[in-house]
């Protein structure tokens, strides 16, 4: 699990963030290491790529 805040407090996913979950995603299969969730923490309000749909089961 991956948890960090957004400096803006805007807690919505940056393209960036999206390209670092995949990344990690990936590396974490070549490591047989699962990814459960990316939450990002901003204005007292969460997104979760899980919940999202953005992190595969």
């Amino acid at each position: 699990m991956v948890v960090h805040n957004q400096l803006s407090g805007n807690p919505e996913p940056s393209r960036a963030d999206k390209e670092v979950t995949t990344k990690l995603i990936e590396a974490g299969n070549i490591l047989e290491i699962n990814l459960l969730d990316h939450l990002i923490i901003g204005n007292n309000q969460h997104f979760s790529f899980f919940s999202h749909g953005l992190i595969p089961k």
